[in-house]
Order: C-alpha cells, then structure tokens, then sequence
C-alpha cells in the first residue's frame, strides 16, 4: 500500500472534513438519479461533498481535477428475518389512525434498511483504500482521511432533508375559552348513550355544547352527508363558544370544536366539563369516528379518486422510453404531474434533453444549484427509459416478480431548487398545480433570457376590446398570457332538472330530518364554458376618455395569437355565499379537437373611432392622509418639506378578514384602497375581480408615486437582500428596483420582479449578475413578446385530473397521449388507461394539429 499512501499523501491538502453547513449529496448524483444503491454506487467529491454516479464522476475529475472519492455503495436487506417460513407476500400496511404523515399512527413513508459499503477511490487509477488499509499508513493520512469519511457518514445529507417530513394534521391548540368555561346549571344530565339531536332527532355527528348540555347535529358536509347544521345555529344563536362530539369521548380525550376560534381546539379541563352534565370520562367508549378518522376516510373516499386513477380496473404497467414515474416526496404529484407534461411537448425536450451534454459541460462547480442542469437531469431522467424498471419486491432477490408500480425518480433536488424561497413551493403541503405550472414558466421565462425559449410554446397574446357605451368609442389592449382560465357557469348545466329536483328533495329531507339525498353531478357543456370566457362583459365604473366621466362599458376578449401548445384550466375552485374555498363537483364534455378560429380578435373595425389616449384622474378616497418624509417636524408653509409619499388609511380589521381567507397581504391592501373602506364585501368582490391580474399581488403603489408607501429613495438596501437577487440573474439596478417597490423586504421584491419581467426588459444585466451573455451568448431585448401564431385548431394531448375538496388537500394525476394510446402516471405508477376521465380534468394540454 506505499504507493496508495502516496498518492493519498499528495491529495491530503484537497481532503476536508465536513463542517456545519456544509451541503453534503451522499444520497444523489448531481447529474443523474444514481444513488448507492445504482449499479456502481455513489462518489461522493471529498473536497466538495457533491455525489456522482459511475457515468459522471470521471467528468468531474477531468474537470476539476480533483482526485479523492469516497465510494457508497449499499444493497439492501431483506424485510422479514430468515425463520424459515417461505411466504412471500408483503405484510399488510395498516390502516391510518391520524392525520399524520411519518409518525405512528400516519400514513405509511417507506422506510428500507441497507448494508452499506465505503471506501476511497483515487482518480485517474481508481485505486481502492478501505477503512482498514489506512492503519497502515502514515498518521497524519490516516487521520486526515479517516476523519472525513467519517464525517461524511455522520453527516445529514441534502436529500435526507428534503426527505417527507413529520407533518401531524391533529396537532391542536389549547382553546382560549377552556379555562374560564362557564357552565349553567340547568339540571340537565346526559346519559352515555341513545343520543338524538334535540331539533331534528339525527342519531350521528352528534355535538354536546360544553356550556347549557344542548345536544345537536353538526355541520353538513360537501356531499349532503353530515348533519343538518343545528349546533352551529345554537352556537350563532347562544355564543356558547365549545362542543364536544359524542361518541368520540374516551378516558384518552375527546373531539372538542371551538365554533368562536373555527378549529379544533384541545380542552384540559374536559373531564371537569363533561363531569358537570353527568359524563364520566374514564367509563366512555369510542362509537362514532373522530374528525380525524372522517377527513381520512374523505381522502380516501370513493367516487371521484376511484374514477380518475382508474383503480376500479386491472390496469397494464408500462415501461420504456418516455414512461418514467416520479416518486411523491410528500404531496409533491402536483410537481410530478406537471413535469411529466411538460417534457411530453418538444420544445422542452429539444432544450434541455437534447443538449444534455452542452449544459452539463457548461454547468457551474455547484450543479444542484443550476436551473438548467437540474431541468434537463430531470428531463432526462423522465425520457431516457434509464429508470423505467419494474419495482422488485423488498427483498434481497433480483428474481423475484415485479410489482406494477415503479422504482422510478425522486425530483428531491429539483424540488429543492424550483422551491427555494417561495412560502409554499419550498414546503411539503399540497399546492395548486395550476399555480405551479405558473410559477415554473417563469423561472423557465427568467433563465431563458435569450437563445431557445420552450416557454413560448403556451404564449399567447389576448386582446381586450371595451367599448364605452356613451360614446361608441373603443380602446383596445393586448396582453401576453400561459393559459386560458375557462369559468364553470352552473346554470348552464345539462342535467339542470335532475339537480333542482334534488335540491327540493334535500330541502324536504333538512326540514323532515330525513337522510339528506346527494347532490348528484352537474354535467356542464364545454361550449358554454367557452362561451363564458368570450361574451361581453359589463362594466360599470368605467372612466372613458371620451366624455371624461365614469360611465358603463362592455368588454370583449377573444385571441389576438393561437400558441403552439394552449392550455386550459377549468376554474373549478371558487367561494361559497359565505366565502369559504369550495370545489365545483362538475363534468365537463372536454372535446379531443377544438377550433378556436372565430375567437380570433380582428382589432379595429372599419369606420370605428377609438378613445383618446388620455389618463383618467388619480385614484383617491377621503381616508388619505399627506405624511411628509420628516413626519411631524413638517411643516404646512414649505411644501418641499412633504415627500410625494401618499399613505392611505386603510381598514385594519378589513384588511385582516381578507388576509385570513388566505389572499396576498398587499391584495387586501389594494381591495381595501380600491372600494374606499366600504366594507368587506365591497373589497372581497373587487379581490375575485382582480385575482387574474399579473400585479395581484404586487404593493400597492398610489397615483404620482414611483414605489410602495413606506420606502423611501434615501432608504438603505439590504446588501444581501440585492446579492440574493443578484445571483437569480438580475442586475444590481434591477434587484434594487424591486427592493424599493416592496419596503426592503426580499420575499415580496422576487414576487415583485417576476410579475414586472416586461418592464424590467429595457434594463441591461450587469455585470454583477450573470448575464444571459454568460449563459447563452448576448442579448437583444426584443421590440415585444415574442409569440407564435398559426391555425386555432387542437387536439388534446395531455390532461391533469385533481381529486379532493380543495387546492391544498387530496392528490393529482395525470393522463398523456402516447402513440395513440392514453397513458395514466400516478407518481411511480404508469399505466395504460382503460377509461381516461376526460370529463373530470382541471387542466387540459392541445397541441396544434398540422395544417
């Protein structure tokens, strides 16, 4: 081994020994998705702690020259221990008890053992040195090295944090209102069973109030299954703020509600409060399932999931070139189901998987930080087939019969890059998958600033033509857009009868207190969606430059381009009377061919005169108050003393309510500024009105101002704030733009800077950014959006299906058009489908069809 110990002698300054902080990829190759457990194993650099696959890490020394690795290699064990039984089914997965994910109890995370195997491998001559060898050799080598192996496997790795996380949906806070709890004594005493609503003799979902002992039905679920609503009304009409379910009181706890804090809330002092109406905790059995155990059985309900995944059928796994599956990183199948499209369309293909070599040779010495290496590993790791294996059953036999699901890819780094920074993006809950095809178009947008662009693919340009009704004259605009939002109208349903014929049953039933029939499934035509989105719109606080007054218009928006590819979204989420987040249970005859042609905007008409170009006057509301930039030591004489700063006094508590039903903080500012402080229902209009606008969620910047209400031009910048901007891509100039706009405050300045990308155009990237030069050659910054056009004619291609009440719970899939034959990727499950549920999409891919 002298030789070995020389070499190692000589590279014994480029050895390090992981420190805190220190990012260490020893679960990931940063190029590919080889992990130890790839044939081959894992080098881990044991100067940069970045992992390669066997493909990769030759590259890396030719290119860094670095030459000591640490190789992983780990085979995994068997699940059961040998006790001679030869069975070879999986043990059943138990069922879920909590809301949980990665605790006891939760739903299942896959958690496999490995023997592992570490050495170092020395490049060129892929000399091997064990843990053993090094005893041998010089003290200072053996220590040198010997600490960083075993700092590297002490080390948490990257993608172990990335990995699902402990989530627990039941944990709850103690109730403000259980401490001081007033209980009347009215005599009353509740028996341990044979319990009836005391309004509509219901015999389930049964809620004692803590305070008077009324016992009453609880809310009304979704679906017409529940109760009738009473100990809500009880609560609306007594303000006895605490329930209890009944049936779910053990001498372990109970299922408590504060209807005043609207959540589920602990109670310490409930074997006092139970023990006042007679209710000894500690004899209490279980009969009824717990919120905990309903929202489950809801996220695992029959119907719309069975559906959409097919699972009512036996369906043929596929595998092979294009058929890859993406492993769920903890609702992470919105991401999954996203990418999988988008790297079914060319243009994405041809960008980032078809110059795979180009960019991994031009990617920087980190790569896991890199857009574009990360895009096209994943691209390639979704193409190639590499991954497209059949999964083996858990154990230890390269015989054994393959599972239908598959081992396929986990985008942990991708995640990790696209996410960092974004509030929701970043973290393991369930998003909207509309929003993060968005979100993805433009850092695709951003990191696209010249050369190929594949986002420009699904741009298109919208005209909009308003017609002042006075005056006959028009205005015409045009804006760039990704997808055409399509709005559900439910009175144009095709089964209308079937649905008020319900409602009148389940109205009879409410007031009988009868079983509550379900609602059955509008069947909405796509045509009148389409006719939604393109009939005139009234408006009526219109400023019209032609007779210089607010008057009423109509609006008319058609396409001034047609993409390549159109996507269409189905606006199935919206707001209850009583503005609570609702899904729009709905069927839609989403046709396989589409042509748009006669929603093609023709602009000006002949002999039609057009309103001048002339700006309405500012905005004001009486709430505005003047504070000058020296605040109170102003003064009324000098006007050069004030700041041209206008604060609003805006509604607090207004302001409030809309940020807790979840809107942007700066959009409630707005709504609240725009419908001068006339009330919640005014701003909660003026939000749905404008909840499609690019500036939603940009400050609020008043008329005459050139940045938001409490920045000032002499007010210092955060140097890290601008290098973090800075290193996204954007100029100094830029990064302190948007700081300026937003108050200093970093998270609201990236927002601010990805919303304003067509005004930031006209700036150059400076040096201290990295410029598009540096990436791809220099940059002209075009006259305007750069946009196909071609034929209005479609054909579906690709659909995303979302099963759930909501955005933020249930699951998505998706269905892509392979070689004439629909396919259905379900994470790693990637199946031929038999039926796919065309009609219960929420958002649809065309291609255009060929001339």
């Amino acid at each position: 081994m002298a030789g070995v110990g020389e070499v190692l002698m000589s590279v014994l300054s480029t050895i390090r020994v992981p420190r805190a902080g220190d990012r260490v990829h020893k679960d990931e190759c940063a190029l590919s998705f080889s992990s130890p457990e790839s044939e081959g194993g894992l080098y881990v650099c044991m100067n940069s702690f970045l992992g390669f696959g066997s493909q990769y890490v030759e590259r890396h020394h030719a290119r860094t020259g670095q030459r000591a690795y640490l190789h992983i290699t780990r085979v995994r064990k068997a699940t059961k221990e040998d006790d001679g039984s030869s069975g070879s089914e999986d043990p059943p997965k138990k069922k879920p008890t909590r809301l949980a994910i990665g605790i006891e109890g939760g739903f299942d995370i896959e958690q496999e053992q490995y023997e592992e195997d570490v050495k170092v491998v020395l490049f060129p001559e892929r000399l091997e040195v064990t843990s053993d060898d090094l005893d041998s050799m010089p003290d200072v080598v053996m220590e040198r090295v010997s600490l960083s192996m075993a700092g590297l496997m002490a080390a948490d790795s990257v993608s172990h944090a990335l990995q699902v996380q402990q989530w627990d949906g039941e944990v709850r806070q103690e109730s403000r209102h259980a401490a001081d709890l007033k209980q009347l004594d009215n005599g009353i005493k509740i028996p341990p069973s044979g319990w009836r609503c005391e309004v509509c003799d219901l015999q389930e979902n049964l809620w004692m109030n803590l305070t008077d002992g009324k016992v009453m039905c609880g809310r009304r679920y979704f679906d017409g299954s529940g109760g009738n609503n009473h100990a809500l009304q009880h609560f609306q009409e007594t303000g006895h703020p605490l329930a209890v379910k009944l049936g779910t009181i053990t001498p372990d706890g109970a299922d408590v509600y504060s209807y005043d804090e609207d959540d589920m809330v602990l109670d310490s002092k409930l074997p006092e409060h139970l023990s006042h109406f007679g209710i000894d905790m500690m004899t209490m059995e279980k009969t009824e399932r717990t919120m905990t155990e309903l929202e489950i059985a809801v996220n695992q309900r029959v119907g719309e999931w069975e559906v959409i995944q097919e699972s009512g059928t036996t369906l043929k796994p596929l595998f092979g070139s294009g058929l890859t599956g993406m492993k769920n990183l903890g609702n992470s199948c919105y991401l999954n189901s996203v990418m999988q499209v988008l790297f079914t369309v060319p243009d994405f293909q041809t960008k980032y998987v078809s110059n795979i070599d180009k960019i991994f040779d031009e990617a920087p010495s980190d790569p896991t930080q890199d857009f574009k290496t990360q895009v096209a590993k994943l691209g390639y790791g979704l193409l190639s087939g590499e991954y497209s294996k059949p999964a083996l059953d858990p154990v230890d036999d390269p015989n054994a019969e393959p599972r239908g699901d598959q081992a396929g890819i986990a985008p942990r780094m991708f995640k990790a890059l696209v996410g960092r920074g974004h509030p929701e993006f970043s973290t393991n809950r369930q998003q909207d998958a509309q929003e993060f095809l968005l979100y993805f178009i433009n850092m695709v947008e951003r990191n696209c600033r010249s050369g190929m662009n594949p986002s420009e693919a699904f741009r298109f340009l919208v005209e909009e033509r308003i017609v002042c009704q006075q005056s006959q004259k028009a205005k015409y605009t045009q804006r760039v857009d990704y997808i055409v939002q399509l709005p559900v109208p439910m009175d144009q349903a095709s089964n209308i009868e079937e649905m008020q014929e319900t409602e009148r049953r389940r109205e009879e039933a409410e007031s009988s207190g009868a079983p509550v029939p379900p609602a059955p499934r509008a069947c909405i035509p796509f045509s009148a969606c389409l006719a939604a989105w393109s009939e005139p719109e009234t408006l009526t606080d219109f400023w019209s430059s032609a007779v210089h007054a607010k008057t009423t218009a109509t609006k008319t928006t058609c396409f001034a381009s047609f993409p390549d590819h159109l996507v269409i979204q189905i606006k199935k989420f919206t707001f209850g009377l009583d503005w609570v987040p609702k899904k729009l249970d709905v069927s839609i005859d989403v046709p396989d061919t589409l042509d748009l042609s006669a929603l093609r905007g023709m602009g000006q008409q002949p002999g039609e005169e057009l309103l001048p170009e002339v700006a309405p006057p500012p905005l004001m509301t009486p709430d505005v108050e003047v504070k000058g930039i020296l605040g109170p030591h102003g003064n009324e004489e000098d006007d050069s003393l004030y700041s041209p700063l206008l604060s609003p006094v805006l509604d607090d508590s207004t302001v409030s309510q809309l940020c807790e039903m979840g809107f942007p903080l700066e959009a409630c500012r707005k709504a609240v500024y725009y419908t001068g402080n006339t009330g919640i229902d005014a701003a909660m209009n003026w939000v749905m009105g404008h909840m499609d606008d690019p500036d939603f969620s940009a400050p609020l910047v008043l008329p005459g101002c050139s940045s938001a209400p409490g920045t000032t031009p002499t007010e210092s910048i955060s140097e890290e704030h601008l290098a973090t901007i800075v290193s996204m891509g954007f100029s100094r100039e830029q990064a302190t733009r948007a700081l300026r706009a937003t108050s200093n405050i970093l998270e609201r300045a990236v927002d601010w800077i990805f919303s304003h990308l067509d005004d930031l155009e006209s700036m150059e990237v400076s040096e201290g950014g990295r410029s598009a030069a540096e990436s791809e050659g220099s940059r002209e910054p075009p006259p305007g959006p750069r946009v196909r056009d071609g034929a209005g004619k479609y054909e579906l291609f690709a659909f995303i299906s979302h099963m759930g009440t909501s955005t933020m719970c249930g699951h998505y899939v998706c269905h892509i058009k392979k070689d004439q034959q629909w396919v259905i990727f379900n994470d790693q499950k990637v199946c031929a489908s038999e039926k796919p549920p065309k009609d219960l999409g929420y958002l649809y891919f065309y291609r255009r069809m060929p001339e």
